[in-house]
């Protein structure tokens, strides 16, 4: 483990390689799992918020599972998720462009409609985070569907916090970012 701050480093986030590959995949870590998107409880607000900017970016399935469930739900262990369309699958913010899934908050951002991006979970996937009262543990999340983004990660040489950058400093903050930089040159051999 890699420590900074109150933040604890799995190893694998800074030596395995990963680079979404939208075109092999098709999102399909959108449609897949136990559960929606894991929420933070700031979060919960923010969607209840956003939700009539972002609707209509959104399929009609979509639309209903929100207004029959809410802007977000409790799984089985009674932590807040998006909901799902269908049981345990398509996340209910889920568009679709050119047979690939997209976010419908990440598309009303991109059209300036509202400013956040969305749920920090799905900015930071592959990476999944532990909290602890003191402390956050980040670990690498290895899931079968992303094999072909391992694959191109590999191909392009771009470790997984590399890739992730951007949500990292959205998270933590670019002073944080640059520790940890510093801290994977520093163990390089």
């Amino acid at each position: 483990m890699i420590e900074i701050g109150s933040v604890l480093v799995h190893e694998d986030v800074v030596k395995e390689n990963f680079v979404c590959n939208l075109k092999k995949c098709k999102g399909a870590c959108c449609l897949e799992g136990d559960s929606g998107a894991p929420l933070n409880h700031d979060e919960l607000a923010i969607l209840d918020e956003i939700y009539p900017k972002v609707k209509p970016f959104m399929t009609a399935k979509g639309i209903r599972t929100i207004e029959e469930n809410g802007t977000y739900v409790t799984d089985f262990e009674g932590d807040y998720t998006t909901p799902c369309v269908d049981t345990n699958k398509e996340c209910a913010y889920v568009t679709w462009e050119n047979g690939i899934t997209k976010c419908a908050i990440e598309k009303a951002y991109e059209y300036g409609v509202i400013n956040w991006k969305k749920p920090i979970s799905c900015h930071l996937y592959p990476i999944r985070i532990t909290k602890y009262p003191e402390f956050d543990v980040l670990n690498y999340d290895r899931w079968n569907i992303c094999s072909p983004a391992c694959a191109f990660g590999n191909e392009l040489k771009v470790h997984v916090h590399e890739f992730l950058k951007e949500p990292l400093i959205r998270k933590y903050g670019p002073d944080w970012y640059r520790e940890l930089e510093e801290a994977v040159n520093d163990i390089k051999p």
